[in-house]
């Protein structure tokens, strides 16, 4: 069986091609986005996901959740993904096409994760460093992760920077246990 990221590039890849033809790139992911949120609350994906419930019965669900929130073509890829048993890939489906979005427009994401949570001009000051090293426009996505003790660790794509006390301490250890042997 295919691994859920490989399911979901597909169907996210699909979806992009079809966007593109339509010239509908930003509606298409605002609508997958809120797709993927809607169906995944609790209350919908014990109904939508559960093989369970009469596909009629999902179908009908999904309609009504997302008929007058979504486009069409959105609503039958939804359906598409419940009708073969995969409702539960569509965040990552959405994730995949907003990363294919950025891609097509020359946009870096940067993830940056922090001891404690960044105020708005630090995030503003990251995003122009992390752009002028990138080279191009940047979606920062932060998060906060206490074991840091502090600074924080910027990941642009497989590159890793690592300016938290954390990693300073651990690098400290690697050199003094490499010293003592």
């Amino acid at each position: 069986m295919a691994r859920p990221t490989t399911a979901a590039r597909r169907y996210a890849e699909a979806a992009f091609s079809l966007a593109k033809e339509e010239d509908a790139l930003d509606r298409w992911a605002a609508d997958l986005a809120t797709a993927a949120d809607v169906i995944a609350t609790p209350e919908a994906a014990r109904v939508v996901g559960n093989p369970a419930i009469p596909l009629q019965a999902r179908r009908d669900v999904i309609g009504a959740l997302l008929g007058s929130r979504v486009s069409p073509p959105v609503v039958k890829l939804v359906l598409l993904l419940a009708e073969r048993g995969r409702v539960d890939i569509l965040p990552a489906v959405s994730a995949e096409y907003r990363r294919l979005l950025h891609r097509e427009r020359g946009i870096v994401e940067a993830r940056v994760t922090s001891a404690i949570p960044l105020e708005a001009a630090d995030v503003a000051a990251l995003r122009e460093r992390i752009a002028v090293i990138a080279g191009g426009t940047v979606d920062i996505t932060t998060a906060v992760d206490p074991a840091l003790i502090g600074g924080l660790t910027v990941r642009v794509g497989d590159t890793l920077i690592d300016a938290s006390v954390r990693g300073r301490l651990e690098r400290l250890r690697e050199r003094l246990t490499e010293g003592a042997r």
